[in-house]
């Protein structure tokens, strides 16, 4: 079994990138539970709705934030989907996703696809990226997914066919859209007989509530843990072998005809 703690960390406007960072931080290293990998949410550091501060803030990867997450994972031995930050590149800044391994290294890093332009800047400012990510583990095959991306099925068929058993997603889903953000999660995991364990940002932000309601669905589709709209940790338990069972008892991705 592989312990998950979700830290569904409050957005407010009042603190800087920084404080933010650094109460993140001191939530992961005082979890009141051993787990062995824990997630934060999207663009929990800068908000995911202050679109002013995306460029100030980009950094690249390696730089300060990544490496104080890194030391995190090293310190505590977990693996860390650190959520995702303004990360700058050659090409541009992205919404990227970290995956880092309980030695503190690097191990996936994923440049959000779809990105969000009803009511938001995302698709305007940020540069897309172009390839799922997929990390082998000893947890389990691990694909990451970012907030908007769980609309589009494909991705996570995509994921699925390269052997994911297990997708993160880190997210700053607002309300009202709150049966959208239940109901899609529920079919990813259905879809691909794979856990979800998805995090989502609380708090209000630039006017707008973050929803909170993080959750982890098991491969049946069945949600075993859901968090409250304030900010909290949320923790769960992935059964590896459950994803084996259940694919083997509903053969469901072996029927599959297109695609």
């Amino acid at each position: 079994m592989t312990k998950v703690a979700l830290l569904q960390i409050a957005i407010r406007d009042d603190e800087t990138n920084d404080q933010r960072l650094q109460r993140g931080l001191a939530m992961l290293r005082n979890l009141d539970r051993v787990v062995q990998l824990a997630i934060l949410p999207e663009l929990w550091t800068v908000g995911f709705f202050a679109f002013e501060n995306y460029a100030s803030s980009a950094t690249p990867v390696p730089g300060t934030a990544s490496e104080q997450l890194a030391a995190a994972a090293r310190e505590l031995k977990i693996w860390l989907h650190a959520g995702s930050i303004v990360e700058r590149s050659n090409e541009g800044i992205h919404n990227t996703s970290l995956l880092f391994n309980p030695e503190g290294r690097l191990e996936a890093r994923y440049r959000k696809i779809h990105l969000f332009g009803y009511e938001s800047e995302e698709a305007t400012l940020l540069k897309a990226g172009s390839a799922p990510q997929i990390a082998q583990t000893p947890l389990g095959a691990i694909g990451l997914s970012t907030c908007y991306d769980l609309r589009f099925p494909e991705l996570y068929r995509a994921m699925s066919k390269q052997g994911a058993e297990i997708f993160l997603v880190a997210s700053a889903w607002p309300y009202p859209r709150l049966e959208h953000w239940l109901v899609l999660n529920r079919a990813r995991a259905i879809e691909n007989l794979a856990y979800v364990v998805a995090c989502n940002a609380a708090g209000r932000t630039r006017g707008r509530q973050l929803l909170g309601n993080s959750v982890v669905v098991d491969p049946w589709g069945v949600p075993i843990a859901r968090a409250g709209g304030e900010e909290q940790v949320l923790y769960a338990q992935l059964d590896r072998e459950l994803v084996h069972e259940v694919r083997s008892r509903f053969p469901a991705l072996t029927d599959r005809r297109l695609g």
